[in-house]
């Protein structure tokens, strides 16, 4: 097996083995040792991948976000971008595991929130709101190609309201609030409108 290869499997192991553990119990409560056990891979092999767990954590942020981006794509695919509802619904199912503070995602994000004075942290923080607001801008600039978003709304400017409702739910659901007015299927509801045309569109110049 080439050195490419076994890095990619090996990775994928520790990747899925990490998301199993983390359907059991938090990150505070994963050790190593856990990894270890669970991939059937040993402590060195581990860190010849990855430095800490908190990097094996950001493995699992990462490889989330990937898998959202590949649903999206799916859906186009089986649509052929020739319907909205489609798409849309792989981002309205994605909003409303938003809302479940056990949702391996919300898991991982707070635990390294929490550790944010790490550089090695901080940065995988940034990579992952980063990428989130490529990933929905390309979302946004697809829909357009294909004449189902109004080309009139802003790709850029749109992506990161997304991405920033996206967080804001994801930290209410930390919070565990006792009633709330807007759910994550409305606002779900509310973005797919205002692609649709029936809201009216961001303007860039009115946020700068």
């Amino acid at each position: 097996m080439k050195n490419e290869e076994r890095r990619k499997q090996t990775t994928r192991q520790l990747i899925e083995a990490t998301q199993a553990l983390l359907e059991e119990r938090s990150c505070h409560l994963i050790t190593i040792q856990d990894v270890m056990a669970r991939s059937r891979l040993s402590k060195g092999a581990i860190f010849h991948y990855v430095k800490s767990r908190d990097e094996l954590f950001a493995l699992v942020l990462q490889e989330r976000l990937e898998a959202l981006n590949e649903r999206f794509f799916n859906a186009v695919n089986a649509s052929q971008v020739s319907s909205f509802d489609g798409p849309m619904r792989a981002i309205a199912d994605n909003l409303i595991r938003l809302e479940d503070p056990s949702d391996i995602t919300n898991k991982v994000l707070f635990y390294l929130a929490g550790k944010e004075d790490d550089p090695a942290v901080a940065e995988a923080l940034r990579q992952f709101h980063d990428q989130s607001v490529r990933y929905t801008r390309e979302w946004i600039s697809t829909g357009q190609r294909h004449g189902v978003i109004k080309s009139a709304v802003d790709a850029s400017v749109t992506a990161e309201l997304f991405v920033m409702l996206s967080l804001g739910l994801r930290m209410r659901a930390s919070l565990q609030p006792a009633s709330t007015s807007l759910s994550a299927a409305e606002l779900a509801d509310y973005m797919g409108r205002m692609l649709r045309h029936t809201e009216r569109p961001i303007d860039k110049e009115e946020h700068l």
